[in-house]
This record gives structure tokens, sequence and C-alpha cells, in this order.
């Protein structure tokens, strides 16, 4: 398929944030700061998954995946819209633009399929403990990954093909800080019927299993703590599942304050608003809510710690120790 065939238009001028332009050094540093904590954040957690032994368990294993998806979530446009703040040349190739949509699309999905999957987890551990091996067994967990990856690149691909099947018009101005669906099919001359009713389906198919499984999975466990009520049990579990809890209340909690909320401000404020907490914000305080709130990662952490140390302490004994000290080197 040639999309250049599809469209009149090579390329696309991405608007950005809405800010002043003697603003846009602050915002610049503030968002720099931010996704430079995301990267390197989510790739410690990555890194003290897969030093630590303890940590080699189906939960840190879809944790390990969550980080990395939102180290990409969050690639796939803070670093363009960076860019666009030091640049006055905010244009974006028509292929660059669709690539961006299916990344967007793609990684979005994953996040939602994996807090899905860690919810269903958390609810085999507390309500069936001593099956818990055997359940969340290597295959499954890896099938569970697999499939979360298999349905999102099916999501992205869809929505992909069947926007580069439209034509757009001249107005190649898009008011947002990278390339999102619904602003590029509003400049699209076609008919997007098509479209809206794939988006409106599918995407309500996807929220509606995500959220009925975290819902279900915390609903059997709140039933199976309180059907013998103790203090210690709603604190295990509470320290159990309060990390994902966190994740989940900021991830869904985005969405009903922007979209199901009134606001004074218009829907393309809105829209932007959303989509900075998504790929900024949420992948930003995700490493934070594990870390402090985990005491397995804090102990990985402090492991990690002293290893450092220890190395830092042998060079530099070796680098002070003089050349004339070491064998072989006597005259």
């Amino acid at each position: 398929m040639r999309m250049e065939n599809q469209s009149s238009v090579s390329e696309f001028l991405l608007l950005g944030l809405p800010i002043w332009p003697e603003q846009q050094g602050g915002f610049f540093c503030l968002f720099l700061g931010m996704y430079l904590t995301t990267v390197l954040g989510n790739l410690l957690i990555i890194l003290l998954i897969r030093l630590d032994s303890r940590l080699h368990t189906p939960m840190y294993f879809f944790l390990s995946h969550l980080a990395f998806t939102d180290i990409s979530f969050s690639s796939v446009t803070t670093p363009r819209m960076l860019l666009d703040m030091l640049s006055n040349h905010k244009t974006i190739p028509f292929g660059g633009c669709i690539s961006q949509m299916y990344f967007y699309i793609l990684f979005a999905s994953v996040d939602s399929f994996l807090l899905a999957v860690m919810a269903y987890e958390r609810y085999v551990a507390i309500c069936h403990p001593l099956h818990y091996s055997t359940i969340m067994r290597e295959e499954l967990c890896v099938l569970l990954v697999a499939g979360s990856w298999v349905c999102s690149c099916a999501r992205a691909l869809l929505h992909t093909l069947l926007l580069a099947h439209l034509s757009f018009c001249d107005d190649s101005a898009i008011p947002h800080y990278f390339c999102a669906l619904s602003a590029l099919l509003k400049l699209t001359c076609s008919d997007t019927s098509l479209n809206e009713l794939v988006i409106f389906t599918e995407a309500g198919v996807t929220f509606l299993l995500s959220v009925s499984t975290i819902l279900g999975s915390y609903i059997c466990i709140g039933a199976t703590i309180f059907r013998v009520p103790s203090i210690k049990r709603i604190c295990k579990a509470l320290s159990t599942c309060g990390s994902h809890l966190s994740v989940v209340f900021l991830y869904y909690g985005t969405i009903a304050i922007v979209y199901f909320f009134p606001s004074s401000n218009n829907s393309k404020i809105k829209d932007i608003i959303a989509s900075i907490m998504y790929t900024v914000v949420t992948p930003l305080l995700n490493p934070f809510i594990y870390s402090l709130r985990n005491r397995d990662m804090k102990s990985a952490l402090g492991i990690l710690r002293r290893r450092v140390t220890i190395v830092k302490r042998q060079l530099a004994t070796q680098f002070l120790t003089s050349p004339s000290d070491a064998p072989g080197m006597t005259l």
C-alpha cells in the first residue's frame, strides 16, 4: 500500500502545547526532567528485577514488562514534543505521523492489558494461595504477556490501516503535540463513519474487558478477605495490592476526571491534558509507587546500593595502589 496516493498532504504541522513562547523554556526543563526521571526510574525497576533472584516471580515479571511499556509509551511522544519546543520547524512527515500514532495506540493498549493481567495475578495470590505456583506457572505468564502484545499490535494495526485509506485536506495543522488518532480524523476529507464505528466498538470492548477483569479480581479479593475478617489479613492484602491499586486509580482516574467530569475548557485542551497525564505523568509516577510501597523493591535497591559501594571501593583501592606495589612491575 502506498500511503502517498491516499492523501495530498505530505506532512503535518504539530501546533504543540497551548503555551506562550516565553514559557517554553520553563516547560522544556520541566518535561525534560520528568522524561529523564521516567526513563531512569523504570530502567532501575527492570535492573532490580533482573539482578535480584528473589524478584523472579510472576508479579515482578509483569511489573518489568509494565516498566518497559512505560518507557516506550513516554518515548513515543515526549522527545518529539521537547524537540518542537526548541525548533521553529514543527512539521512531521506523513509516514512519521502515522508511525507515531501506531506506537501510541500500541503501548497504550499494552499498558491497559498488563494492568488487567496484574490484577488477575493478585487475585490468584490472595484467593488461591495454595495453588498459586500451579496456576501462575511460567508458561501462563509468558502467554498472558505475549497475548497482551499481540492484541495491542492488532488494535494499532487496525486503526493504522483504516486511517491510511483516508484522504486529507489542505489544512494539515494538528492542534496537538503529537499525531493523535482523533486529531487526524478531524483533518480528513473522507467519510470517517467506519473509523468512528471501529473506534467505538473496539475501544469499548477493550476498555470493558480490562476494567471488568480488574474489578472482578478485586471484588473476589474483597470477598475472600472479609469472609473471615481480621486486621492482619486486611493489612497484608493492602500491602500486596496497594501498589497495583494506586497505578490503576491513577491510570483510569485520569480518564474519569478529564472525560466524564464537566469542564470549562474546550475539548482540545482536555485532550492535551489527558495525553500529558497518560504519556508523561503516569509513567513518571509508576516507579515511585512501586518502589516506595514495596518492601521487596526497597530491599533489592538496598542490595544494589551495597554492591555499587563495594565496587566503588575496589576501584578506588586499585586506583590508589601505586604501580611499584603491583606484582610484576618491579624494575
